[in-house]
């Protein structure tokens, strides 16, 4: 076999050096990720043990019993969880119920009907209301929502929903504004800006070839959107909608101002309650005692805990679409 020629040789060398070299980048890079994803889990798990045994006194001397108690009383120290979880659960589920569906507008107007000349400001408006500090908007809410909600909401509710065979318990109290009613509108306004840019995103993520054939075949722009559009982005649609869903159980300024901070537990969403975040807030610096303290902290494991439940369900959800999608 001939001798390879020098110039030959050093090509094979350089090569082989650049690709050692970048094998050991590529290594590099990967323990580099792989430590910024594991850092994510640490954290999390450090946070939730955290306030796990920070409400350890809490979950010892209430036991299960602390899961659905009413009692909220500093003074004889007896603590119950049930008051802020039905307070948070509540007003996330009234912001979601009317979030999803403006949101769903807002982001079907800027991607298929809004002329191009307004689809620039329209959507920077709506990203600038995703800047603005939660506290601005409970301060907002307090002192322009609660008055106009009082004054008009309120009562057109007692006189016209009260009555209802069903639902009226839930549109029956007095005209204070304060409310959970209150407080999950105040919320809608402050998820709509995420979950509406995220389905503006995905939206335009559609092929146009796909859309411009259905409205060839005749489809109408309902059509398009819902044969269309949102089979293809569907999986994207539900994760901004539970985006949102993480941020309004998470509230803690904007609800607090305006849901009145009772630890009462009624069916009126007119009346005030109370949220886990909201509870944390007010009553934290007054904890004068190590049980009043853990049953705090016990409060914010609850919250990490449904939230956890609701995102883990979201995933399932997603996981189960996919799965349908023949995608894995």
């Amino acid at each position: 076999m001939a001798a390879q020629s020098p110039t030959l040789m050093t090509t094979t060398l350089a090569a082989d050096e650049r690709n050692a070299r970048d094998a050991r980048a590529d290594g590099l890079f990967r323990k580099l990720v792989a430590a910024a994803a594991f850092f994510v889990l640490i954290a999390l798990t450090g946070a939730a043990l955290s306030m796990l045994w920070g409400g350890r006194d809490a979950f010892t001397t209430f036991g299960f019993k602390f899961l659905y108690s009413t009692d909220w009383d500093a003074v004889n120290l007896k603590f119950g969880a049930l008051v802020p979880i039905y307070g948070t659960l509540v007003t996330a589920l009234i912001a979601m119920l009317i979030a999803v569906p403006v949101s769903f507008g807002i982001a079907l107007f800027l991607t298929e009907v809004a002329p191009g000349w307004l689809r620039g400001p329209v959507s920077a408006a709506i990203e600038l209301l995703a800047g603005i500090p939660s506290i601005i908007y409970g301060m907002w809410g307090l002192f322009v929502f609660v008055p106009i909600m009082g004054e008009y909401v309120t009562p057109w509710l007692n006189d016209h929903l009260g009555q209802w065979p069903l639902l009226g318990p839930l549109f029956r109290g007095p005209p204070l504004g304060i409310g959970m009613l209150t407080a999950g509108i105040v919320l809608a306004i402050m998820v709509i800006p995420f979950i509406s840019s995220v389905m503006r995103e995905v939206f335009l993520t559609v092929p146009t070839r796909l859309k411009e054939s259905a409205y060839a075949l005749g489809s109408t722009t309902w059509e398009v959107v819902w044969d269309i559009v949102l089979p293809y982005t569907r999986s994207a649609v539900i994760g901004g909608i539970f985006l949102g869903l993480g941020r309004a159980l998470g509230e803690t300024m904007a609800v607090t101002f305006v849901l009145g901070n009772a630890h009462r537990l009624s069916a009126s969403l007119l009346e005030p309650g109370n949220s886990i975040a909201a509870t944390i807030a007010n009553e934290f610096t007054e904890a004068d005692s190590d049980l009043y303290r853990s049953s705090l902290i016990a409060l914010g494991f609850l919250l990490f805990v449904v939230t956890f439940v609701v995102l883990a369900a979201a995933k399932l959800m997603l996981r189960r679409l996919s799965r349908q999608e023949g995608t894995k």
